[in-house]
């Protein structure tokens, strides 16, 4: 960490959820950290932690080599967590949408190898796993990166919808300009993140503000029996930095290794905000695979990294904030669940 004053680096999607707690992260230990986001879902206030960061507004999909290069010109470190995502309900109904991810993801690893920049850390997800190994409920096996490895051609690759396949094809490209350009960096594969700043398309923030506005009945989608490893910021944050020391464009999960159901995961959020309404289920909702936890073996031992937030605590400091920064109204507009809400 000593090494970090003064670095220079570059996060992509940086107001957003995940990556304006890792710009934060990142100024306090003393980086000159430049943020580049188009802001179709992050929101500048998210950064109100972060006066010292440079704020770009620039859209990565549509913008010049050229320009982007100004940005990466003496860059040591990119953070790549730009994309075009959302909860469940999003990539169902935007499978186009996603697709983007594959221009996105092109012009910042073109971008960095032609600015010679150090190191790249790119964010990837749990849906480049294939879905046969997550359709039993009451399997406990837990994913491993050999299940969805790009560089084994004696298995087929298989990926949760077009949002899954977008990410493995962001894997699979840095391990080309890895291999071709001598790039060095690595994929992080995201599960479930949760926390503050987060939106409601995803499952833990849809659920708190169905009972932060006291909705009786109390929907949760699907039967309730899926399962996710449900992975608090903070940890994300801190394996994105320990991911620095991997440069050879492989791909490494980052979970808690645990387990748990939506509808114990909705019962412990209505404990924690005090409502106790009748609970229904809306099969019709999409809610993707059944049962999805991550091996986390091969980031302990490759970056030193562990998850230290359990979901209770978790789940009671995103609790916290999500009341102090959303009024009470008595209505939800279902729209919210499927669209991207600015996080």
């Amino acid at each position: 960490m000593s090494s970090w004053p003064g670095k220079r680096v570059v996060v992509t999607g940086g107001a957003s959820f995940i990556g304006s707690h890792l710009v934060d992260r990142l100024c306090a230990l003393g980086a000159e950290v430049t943020v580049l986001d188009d802001f179709s879902s992050g929101v500048r206030s998210n950064l109100a932690s972060s006066p010292t960061a440079r704020i770009v507004e620039l859209d990565l999909e549509y913008c010049e080599l050229g320009e982007l290069k100004k940005y990466f010109s003496g860059i040591e470190v990119v953070f790549h967590l730009a994309a075009t995502h959302g909860g469940r309900g999003y990539i169902d109904t935007h499978p186009a949408d996603v697709c983007s991810n594959f221009a996105i993801d092109h012009h910042v690893f073109e971008a960095a190898r032609l600015s010679d920049v150090e190191r790249v850390v790119s964010a990837s997800s749990a849906c480049v796993y294939p879905p046969a190994l997550q359709a039993e409920t009451s399997s406990t096996y837990k994913l491993k990166e050999s299940d969805c490895d790009p560089g084994d051609l004696s298995h087929p690759l298989s990926a949760d919808l077009e949002y899954g396949w977008a990410k493995l094809m962001g894997e699979i490209q840095l391990r080309a300009f890895v291999k071709q350009y001598g790039l060095k960096g690595c994929s992080l594969r995201f599960v479930t993140a949760y926390g503050e700043r987060e939106n409601e398309t995803h499952a833990v923030i849809a659920l708190m503000s169905k009972a932060r506005q006291r909705l009786d009945p109390f929907v949760v989608w699907g039967t309730g029996e899926q399962s996710r490893d449900f992975t608090y910021v903070s940890d994300i944050v801190e394996g994105c930095i320990a991911a620095l020391g991997v440069t050879d464009g492989r791909a490494i999960n980052l979970g808690t290794g645990e387990r748990y159901r939506l509808i114990d995961v909705a019962r412990m959020i209505l404990s924690l905000l005090d409502f106790h309404p009748k609970i229904e289920f809306d099969t019709t909702k999409p809610t993707g695979v059944v049962n999805r936890a991550l091996d986390v073996g091969l980031a302990r031992d490759l970056m030193g990294w562990e998850p230290r937030v359990s979901l209770t605590e978790g789940l009671t400091r995103t609790a916290a904030w999500y009341v102090d920064t959303h009024p009470f109204v008595g209505t939800l507009d279902p729209m919210v669940l499927m669209e991207r809400a600015r996080s």
